[in-house]
């Protein structure tokens, strides 16, 4: 509930949010965390974002241009988010040989287990 949303009207309402915020903040208190607060989103220049990928200008460009890497455009700069851009390289994950070979094992226990 935003501050500028509280008039007589709605008061109830606000204390109502106060006193619930109040008691989620208590517990997280009592449990030893802190509450999370989201951040602000700030968005990273192309030079920012080579930096982070480890690609130089040029392959970004070329990722941009094959819609492969996300980002947006305002006029014509482009910008990028770093979390996104950290979570596009974890799908990018190669499975080690023991992932796959567990998948494969799991894999054929279930067909075996189908057939009876």
């Amino acid at each position: 509930m935003e501050a500028n949303e509280v008039s007589f009207e709605n008061l109830p309402k606000a204390v109502a949010h106060l006193v619930s915020e109040l008691a989620e903040i208590k517990s997280l208190v009592e449990k030893g965390q802190t509450p999370v607060v989201p951040q602000k989103r700030i968005p990273i220049d192309i030079e920012e974002a080579c930096r982070i990928i480890g690609k130089a200008k040029p392959t970004v460009y070329a990722l941009v241009r094959k819609r492969l890497i996300p980002c947006y455009k305002n006029g014509k700069k482009l910008y990028f988010f770093e979390e996104e851009l950290l979570e596009w390289i974890s799908k990018g994950k190669k499975k080690t040989l023991q992932e796959i070979e567990s998948e494969a094992e799991a894999e054929y226990n279930k067909r075996k287990n189908l057939r009876g």
